[in-house]
């Protein structure tokens, strides 16, 4: 029975026509996303991807607009209790010197190229977010 919901915010930072992703291990699982995470309690949307690429990767964000946000029901893939909702910004980095992964939980980062032919992402929403970016970039 679903009796939370999660709120998720994204960013997608975009440079020479490739996307910044993150390489993390959740719930045993090997994954690739965009950085961001959960809305805290109090906290406002853009206020949230600040503080995640702040906490994350020790840098400043500028929100440059709205990308896309989750359209249909979805069922966390980690806790079946959870109905997730996932909005995704562009966003630009504007200390990119100062670059550096805080959290212990990223493996590492990775420019990925919006051009490739095929998705590399696994989770659900990432990959139509993928598309997007293919859409808006190519």
């Amino acid at each position: 029975m679903i009796d939370k919901i999660n709120v998720r915010v994204y960013a997608c930072v975009v440079k020479d026509k490739k996307v910044l992703t993150l390489f993390e291990e959740y719930a045993g699982e090997p994954l690739m996303k965009f950085p961001g995470g959960g809305l805290e309690f109090g906290e406002g949307i853009t206020d949230c991807l600040h503080r995640e690429f702040d906490e994350e990767l020790n840098v400043k964000i500028e929100v440059v607009e709205h990308l896309y946000t989750q359209e249909h029901f979805l069922v966390s893939r980690f806790r079946e209790n959870e109905q997730l909702l996932t909005v995704y910004y562009i966003v630009n980095i504007l200390n990119e010197e100062d670059f550096l992964i805080l959290d212990p939980c990223i493996e590492k980062t990775e420019w990925v190229e919006i051009s490739r032919p095929d998705n590399p992402f696994s989770l659900p929403v990432d990959k139509i977010v993928f598309e997007k970016l293919k859409e808006k970039f190519l």
